[in-house]
């Protein structure tokens, strides 16, 4: 075997460490619990084809990226696969052994032998049960570190670098040679002598590990990927720091993983070395099995793919005859609009309103409205992104009546916060309030309250500034954000009434509170953003400065921010006032919506008045100890991009994105390469991490959500205290504790715009390009409503 190994080869140890660098960037965000946002898990892996990503990360790191055999059966049972689409599917994969052999469910092959094992895994093999596994030891070690070393206030010693910041590797190093635990608790009184031993930068790491551990040139990449798949968790976190341009430490997390192995093998060679002898062998023959390993893991998941694939088609099939067959209808006579986010949980409130009067127009709109802010409140340093994680804040919008004094009680609050959610503060907090706090417990049981993030209480107000670089916006810029706005929105006519519907959700005691809310707003209610924007198109000059771009809008018309609260699907209208007869139109619509989730929420909702039916949902959402509060964007599938005339007839069951748009009033299609390149990766990242979450919900996901710790206040969570920290959504948000509130199927994308303008959008954007040909998303050119035609490695399919 080709060896990486010092010898004295200076290309072969750059060819080393460029392989270190490709295989740091191949670890997803995570964005953390205050700013939490859906990411897909797999996005850093989407040059290569679906299939063979989880494949390979099924061998190297036993992440499951699929539903068992049994899963896709039993819905083929219930009839909600077709036997056309599994042929279809067949075709699809080429298998030819018929549906009959499709069904049939073979013997599972030993897990351990399509598997990669790194040096720790190995050695484990041969430790008694009853001693602790050095797997289990490394992960809980590092994991503890990093908790430790990415603190506000870091509570361990740190080694700073010449540019005096703190560096990774040598401060684990540092801390961990002061340790003396790990060898009494492993049973191992030579391991400190071997920790000292190590190198004292990362580089000699990777270089010592090479020779060494004799890796060959094909396994490098393998291994060191499976190295990091080890602590997933924290390269998340890590890669999102890195992706806010704060610091990275990818590599230095690696070279501390692989310091693990290399201690083990130094450990094992001097301590045991009949041992050593033994894991030796089964070393090599491990780096010589690797590719054989994914190639088999991806014959193993093959038919994996083919019945996920057919429930995809016969779900396309389902939506492409309700879009072929409804009727196109519009908005008559317009009394009231109102822009409502994307989010698949508009779409069963939007319905509910439309249905209140024909009159009444709603539109879909990325979520933060095309306001490109922050919120930076005065007398903080907090700066806030209201926008997708995809784009940065180019402008800082902050109340014009903030005042110090209303500060300081937000503050005292923020603090009272941190130190109850705290792993180890609350158990003080209780012990130092008494009996006091034991009442508190009480009232929040029976008359529990609402509660809110104290950031956001600073925000109900109406007078906004707006300022960048410090400056505050100038009228120009004023109205150039006021008309970019209402462009993608296409808005060309307006109502007496326009509402610019954000939401929120409404829970209590949730550590995921943030994912609750709006992800195109970073994780936050969208009330800034809405308030920003109704503050902006009231304005008498930003109106008389697009009236010279060509945007008239009636002084009659008033813009009106509103929050819609996806928890109670209650519509909250702030400033404005509306007349009687629209503030019944809300009510009923909020009456309806709700009878509509009521089977989904708790079954028992169905069988009440609808008075008693809205008080058990606000008791819900302020209740402390619900674990469900909401579903959220559970059973999300598709993205449409057209009118809201070509599905306002239809029921979508609030698991659809809609997103308006007339093709015919975008010039050079600008608007559409936005909506591809923007709000079609947010959907597609939502997509992603619902199914992920679903898939492996102990690699992608977070686990149970009541034996959650937050991690230094919101960096992440642990389950329970300790192992990795864990990404993704919690078990109670995708399992209702009896079946999937969410079935994994890749998001299918319809645009009703010509064919050609999305193909060149398409080839213009590598990115888009590798979701499309690599399958991790279908899109569909839905133009003629009868003859829908899916992009595919750039030619246009009959579907």
């Amino acid at each position: 075997m080709n060896q990486l190994m010092l010898s004295g080869n200076p290309q072969r140890n750059l060819m080393l460490h460029e392989t270190v660098l490709q295989v740091c960037q191949r670890i997803a965000p995570n964005w953390p619990l205050d700013k939490a946002i859906a990411v897909n898990p797999y996005w850093e892996l989407k040059h290569q084809p679906f299939t063979k990503v989880a494949a390979k990360l099924s061998a190297l790191g036993n992440m499951q990226s699929q539903m068992p055999l049994t899963f896709w059966q039993d819905l083929y049972n219930q009839r909600q696969i077709s036997d056309s689409a599994l042929q279809q599917a067949c075709r699809q994969f080429n298998y030819d052994k018929g549906l009959s052999a499709l069904a049939t469910r073979e013997a599972p092959q030993n897990a351990a032998k399509l598997r990669w094992h790194n040096l720790s895994m190995l050695v484990d093999n041969y430790r008694s049960r009853h001693q602790v596994s050095w797997h289990d030891e490394i992960i809980h070690q590092l994991s503890q570190f990093c908790a430790a070393f990415f603190q506000s206030s870091p509570v361990l010693e740190q080694v700073n670098s010449p540019q005096n910041s703190p560096c990774f590797y040598a401060s684990w190093r540092k801390n961990i040679t002061k340790d003396s635990g790990i060898a009494i608790l492993m049973g191992e009184p030579r391991l400190a002598q071997d920790i000292r031993s190590l190198p004292h930068d990362p580089e000699t790491v990777f270089e010592l590990a090479s020779a060494e551990l004799a890796l060959s040139e094909t396994a490098t990449e393998h291994y060191l990927h499976a190295l990091l798949l080890d602590v997933n968790g924290w390269a998340a976190y890590i890669a999102y720091r890195r992706w806010q341009g704060l610091d990275d430490n990818m590599s230095q997390l690696l070279a501390a993983r692989l310091a693990w192995e290399l201690i083990i093998w130094r450990h094992v060679a001097q301590s045991h070395p009949d041992l050593h002898a033994n894991i030796q062998a089964r070393w090599q023959e491990e780096q010589t099995r690797i590719a054989d390993k994914i190639q088999r893991q991806e014959q193993q998941q093959l038919k994996s793919w083919i019945w996920q694939t057919a429930y995809e088609l016969t779900q396309q099939q389902k939506l492409q005859q309700q879009l072929a067959t409804a009727p196109v209808v519009t908005a008559s006579a317009v009394k009231m609009q109102a822009i409502f986010c994307i989010d698949v949980r508009s779409e069963i409130i939007r319905r509910a309103l439309e249905q209140q009067d024909a009159g009444i127009a709603t539109y879909g709109f990325a979520g933060f409205f095309g306001m490109p802010i922050a919120f930076s409140p005065k007398g903080t340093t907090l700066h806030r992104p209201q926008l997708p994680g995809l784009l940065s804040p180019q402008i800082s919008a902050s109340l014009q009546s903030d005042k110090i004094t209303r500060l300081r009680p937000i503050k005292n609050k923020a603090n009272w916060q941190r130190w109850s959610h705290s792993p180890t503060g609350s158990f003080s907090m209780v012990e130092s309030s008494g009996w006091w706090y034991g009442f508190k417990l009480l009232k929040n049981m029976w008359f529990p309250e609402k509660q809110e993030n104290p950031v956001s209480s600073l925000s109900h107000d109406a007078k906004w500034q707006l300022s960048k670089n410090g400056q505050p916006l100038s009228g120009d810029e004023c109205v150039e954000l006021a008309k970019g706005v209402l462009t993608a929105m296409g808005l060309k006519s307006f109502a007496p009434e326009v509402l610019l519907v954000g939401h929120g959700s409404q829970c209590s005691n949730n550590l995921h509170a943030a994912a609750l809310d709006c992800g195109a707003c970073g994780g936050q209610s969208g009330e800034v953003n809405v308030r920003v924007l109704a503050q902006l198109l009231n304005d008498k000059a930003v109106r008389e400065g697009l009236q010279t771009q060509g945007i008239t809008i009636p002084q009659t018309t008033r813009f009106i921010a509103a929050l819609h609260n996806t928890t109670t699907d209650d519509i909250q209208c702030f400033a404005e006032q509306l007349n009687e007869q629209q503030q019944r139109w809300l009510h009923e619509a909020t009456a309806l919506a709700q009878s509509e989730r009521a089977t989904s929420v708790d079954s028992e909702l169905s069988f009440l008045s609808q008075k008693q039916r809205n008080k058990a949902y606000q008791k819900r959402s302020k209740d402390w100890s619900q674990v469900r509060p909401e579903w959220g964007l559970a059973g999300n599938h598709s993205f449409i991009i057209a009118p809201r005339s070509l599905t306002r007839s239809l029921n979508l069951a609030g698991k659809v994105f809609l997103h308006d748009y007339d093709w015919q009033q975008d010039n050079a299609f600008a608007v559409l390469e936005l909506l591809l390149t923007a709000p079609m990766i947010v959907t597609h990242w939502i997509n992603m991490q619902y199914n992920a979450s679903v898939t492996d919900n102990q690699n992608f996901g977070c686990g149970n959500k009541v034996l959650h710790n937050a991690v230094a206040g919101n960096i992440g969570v642990f389950e329970g205290n300790g192992g990795d920290l864990r990404i993704g959504l919690s078990m109670q948000a995708v399992h209702n504790g009896k079946r999937w509130m969410h079935t994994p199927q890749r998001l299918s994308v319809y645009v009703d715009a010509p064919q050609q303008a999305i193909a060149d959008i398409v080839q213009k954007h590598e990115h888009i390009q590798h979701l499309v040909d690599n399958q991790w998303l279908y899109l569909f050119c839905c133009q003629q409503r009868n003859n829908i035609s899916r992009l595919y490695q750039g030619n246009w399919q009959r579907w």
